[in-house]
Order: C-alpha cells, then sequence, then structure tokens
C-alpha cells in the first residue's frame, strides 16, 4: 500500500460531511464514547438459572405455546427440528469442532414485557441501551427502533408519521399475532429450513426479531434499527428478520448486537430475509460486535425484483468465530445489489466472511468490496459465490476484495467461487494483500503525528469506503470500535 494511495482516500467519516453529502450542520455523535466495557459488563441474570440447555421437542413445543403461535408455526418448527438433527455440522470453513450444542441456552426471557416507552423498561435493562446509544439515537435520527434482550424484545416504536403512511414494524411475535396471512406469505420463504443445518436450528427454536413491511412508494427518511442483546452465559439467540418492500418503496434498516464476555461459549443463529419489489430500494446495514465467546452462525439473504435495488453493509468484529455471507438473489431484470463489508480478525478469532450473488435475470449488475484487517494472529477469510444463469446475459459484476494485515502472524485467504454459464457478460475479480508499511508509518510520524495515530489513519482510510456509506453516527461507531481492536497493535 502506498503512501499516495493513502492520502487519495478521503478524510476519516467524523470530518467528511462534503464527501458523503450530508448537510453542513453539526450531527450528534451518539457512540463517541464506546469502551469494551460498555459490550463485556453483564446484568444480573437469575432469570436463566437453572434453565434446560440444548434443544428437543419439548423446548420447541414451550416456545411455540409461550407465545401462542397459530398450529401452522408449530408445525414449521417441529418439521425444521426434524431436519436439524438429521443435517451435518458444516465441515468447511471456520472449525466448529468445539461448539457443544448441548451446552446452549435457547431459550430464556428477563420477565420484562414488551414496551414503547423507555421509561417502562426495567431499570437494569434500560441502563444497558443507555449506555449504547440506542434511545439518544431514536430522539435524534431514526424513524423507529427495536430492542430485543435474550429471547424476546423488550422495546418497540415507530414514529407516528410512519405509522399513519401504512409501515408497519412490529416485532416478529406481535406481527405473527397482528398480521399472520402476511408473515405466513414470506417466513422462510427466502431462506428454507432446509438450507444448512443452522437455518434449520433457527426454523426449530427462532424468536423475536424484526418485522418490517413498507407500502408501495413510501420512502422512509430517516433509519430503522433493531439492537439485539444477548446478557446471561451459554446464551443462543436466534432473531428472525423479515423485510419487505414493495414496488417504488425505500428504506433503510440497522441491526446492531452485542453481548458480554463469560469465557465460555455462546451462539448466534440469526435469520435475515428481504424482499424487494419491483423498482424499490432496501439499505441494511449491521454492525455485529458479539464476544470473544461467540460463534456468530448468521444467515441473511435478499430476493430483489426487477430494477429494484438490495444493499448490503456490514462490520463483523468481536466474535470469536463468525460465518456469514450475505447473498443477493437479482430475478428480476435491471435488479442490482451492493455489498460492502469490514471484517476484523484479532487473537483468536477467525472471520470467515463474504457474499454470494445469484444473477438469475438479464442486464442485472452488483457490485462485492470486501474488506479484512488481521492482528496478533487473527484469520480473515472472504468466501464468495457469483453464479450467472445460462438466461442471465448483459449481467455486470465486479468483486473487489482487500486485506491488511498487521504483522507478521496475522492470515488472509480470498475463496472465490464463480460459475459464468454464458459469455455476454462483463466479470471483474481482484483481490489485493497489503501491510502497515515502514516507508508508510515513517512518513506520517516525521510530520508529528504519533505512531499509534498513523496506523489508526492508515486503517481509516483503509476501510473509509464501507464506513462512508453508514449514516454518520454509525460510521463513529464503526471508527471507535476499529480503534478498540488496533489498541496494542504492532505494525
Amino acid at each position: 500500500m502506498s503512501t499516495k494511495a493513502i492520502f487519495a482516500q478521503p478524510s476519516p467519516p467524523q470530518s467528511r460531511r462534503a464527501t458523503a453529502g450530508r448537510q453542513a450542520k453539526e450531527e450528534p455523535r451518539i457512540f463517541g464514547g464506546l469502551s469494551r466495557d460498555i459490550f463485556d459488563d453483564a446484568n444480573e441474570s437469575s432469570y436463566a438459572d437453572g434453565l434446560k440447555k440444548g434443544v428437543d421437542e419439548e423446548l420447541v413445543r414451550k416456545i411455540s405455546g409461550d407465545k401462542k403461535e397459530p398450529a401452522w408455526m408449530l408445525e414449521h418448527r417441529l418439521m425444521s427440528l426434524k431436519i436439524f438433527r438429521e443435517k451435518p455440522m458444516p465441515m468447511w470453513g471456520a472449525d466448529l469442532s468445539h461448539l457443544d450444542l448441548d451446552d446452549i441456552i435457547y431459550y430464556a426471557s428477563s420477565g420484562a414485557v414488551e414496551t414503547n416507552n423507555w421509561a417502562e423498561v426495567p431499570a437494569d435493562i434500560r441502563r444497558v441501551y443507555d449506555r449504547l446509544g440506542i434511545p439518544e439515537a431514536e430522539r435524534k435520527v431514526l424513524a423507529g427502533v427495536g430492542a430485543q434482550y435474550e429471547s424476546e424484545v423488550v422495546y418497540h416504536n415507530l414514529k407516528k408519521e410512519w405509522e399513519e403512511q401504512g409501515v408497519i414494524f412490529l416485532d416478529m411475535d406481535d406481527a405473527l399475532r397482528d398480521h399472520e396471512e402476511l408473515v405466513h406469505a414470506y417466513f422462510m420463504k427466502c431462506v428454507p429450513s432446509t438450507d444448512h443445518k443452522f437455518s434449520a436450528l433457527h426454523g426449530a427454536v427462532w424468536s423475536g426479531g424484526t418485522f418490517l413491511y413498507i407500502p408501495k412508494h413510501v420512502k422512509v427518511r430517516d433509519p430503522l434499527q433493531a439492537y439485539f442483546r444477548m446478557n446471561a452465559k451459554n446464551m443462543g439467540q436466534f432473531e428472525h428478520t423479515l423485510i419487505v418492500v414493495e414496488e417504488g418503496a425505500d428504506v433503510h434498516y440497522i441491526e446492531g448486537c452485542s453481548a458480554p464476555k463469560y469465557g465460555s461459549q455462546a451462539l448466534h443463529a440469526g435469520l435475515v430475509e428481504i424482499f424487494v419489489k419491483p423498482g424499490a430500494k432496501c439499505r441494511y446495514s449491521s454492525v455485529e460486535n458479539w464476544s470473544r465467546d461467540t460463534y456468530n452462525l448468521n444467515t441473511k439473504r435478499a430476493i430483489i425484483e426487477r430494477d429494484a435495488t438490495m444493499e448490503w453493509i456490514g462490520g463483523n468484529m468481536g466474535s470469536g468465530v463468525t460465518m456469514l455471507y450475505p447473498c443477493s438473489v437479482l430475478v428480476g431484470e435491471g435488479a442490482r445489489c451492493d455489498h460492502l463489508a469490514i471484517a476484523f480478525a484479532n487473537q483468536g478469532q477467525w472471520q470467515d466472511t463474504g457474499a454470494k450473488v445469484f444473477h438469475m435475470a438479464p442486464h442485472t449488475s452488483s457490485k462485492v468490496i470486501s474488506k479484512s484487517i488481521s492482528k496478533a494472529g487473527g484469520t480473515a477469510v472472504y468466501r464468495g459465490q457469483l453464479k450467472i444463469a445460462p438466461h442471465a446475459h448483459d449481467c455486470t459484476a465486479t468483486v473487489q476484495c482487500d486485506a491488511l494485515l498487521l504483522d507478521e502472524i496475522s492470515r488472509t485467504d480470498t475463496i472465490p467461487d464463480i460459475q459464468i454459464r454464458n459469455n455476454d457478460v462483463t466479470i471483474a475479480h481482484e483481490a489485493t494483500v497489503g501491510k502497515l508499511s515502514e516507508e508508510d508509518l515513517f512518513y506520517l510520524t516525521s510530520r508529528g503525528i504519533e505512531e499509534d495515530h498513523a496506523k489508526a489513519m492508515i486503517v481509516n482510510g483503509f476501510i473509509e469506503p464501507i464506513v462512508r456509506a453508514l449514516p454518520l453516527e454509525y460510521a463513529v461507531e464503526m471508527n471507535r470500535l476499529i480503534e478498540l481492536e488496533m489498541e496494542g497493535s504492532v505494525g
């Protein structure tokens, strides 16, 4: 990486309002005071004492019964449990041999009752979200917020302006009760239980999550956010996110998540399904910052119809093991997708991330930009899949994978799978690996910049294209999380 390349980047996100086309007025800096303690500290969790670990039919029936679900959902859960038992553990990618699925709590309630008033959330739980800045973000920049704690949503609210325009923003349990036919039409139609072992597990034990429905031609100006927090030791979280963006509509949805550090394993196997109808646009952003204890085995997929646009922006850090490959299925002519992602692998971490894009219609286009940073022996893997169907002519696809190694003991791999079934396409794939060079550091330190700050400047320039796509407040959060991971790095 040359010095010229570093300074060709725009300035860091905190000062790049002109680059991002933002308004000149000063924006709130909600996440500026983040520290690792905010994420790693746990509340008291006596509600989890004595809870059964492992998953079986009795537990599945209990979850469905507690939620008073319709018969078809219980049948779906039981079918998924059967598939889960039959499916083997993945033998590729990250090492899952130490994950003990019988040592996980699959369903736990803190006892809090869902509300749309933060003052009614129990004080100890509310403090968690206050420290994370979620209520402040809702007041200043968000159209709506959901907050899940363990297996259940404790807070959910949509601003009246959007409710009056027909936007539905509920937790999945309420959506299943209030909009059963709509949920039934889409639930696990994008990602079926037969996909893999952890989609089947999710289908059996899912709890909580978000249902978001945007009516035709409604363009929601401000983002909506859900934040998922695991608190108890050995906890599993299996939230389900279902988004339907009708024709000509536009929405930006953000998910954040975290868990405290106990020194024993936790599991996250959420599932995201997005349906983008003709001419619609959906942006999905996530900052996944689970603890080192967590196996993050998430599944995300979108079906994009004619002239529609799907944008994925993601940051993955924190979890000890991640396997996550957001997928876009371009089924309509003129559909397009963009995947922008950052993965940070620190000591003892294996970040196995990437993107899947299936061009199933003519005149479709896709762009994948993946950035990874490896430090202190961490491993970052880009694992991507690009498929172009025989009838999908005049398609354009670009894949760019850039890796930055901060030392001599870390590792990065790029594993692309490109399958092209016709010749009328334009495809580009590029992968680069760079290090923090002595020349770059000397250039900066010779101008009076301290070495640690110089390293942070180089990293900020490296990740800037992805961070730029986030709203300012979340760009600040992402930068601060990277700074926390960078502490004590060696060049």
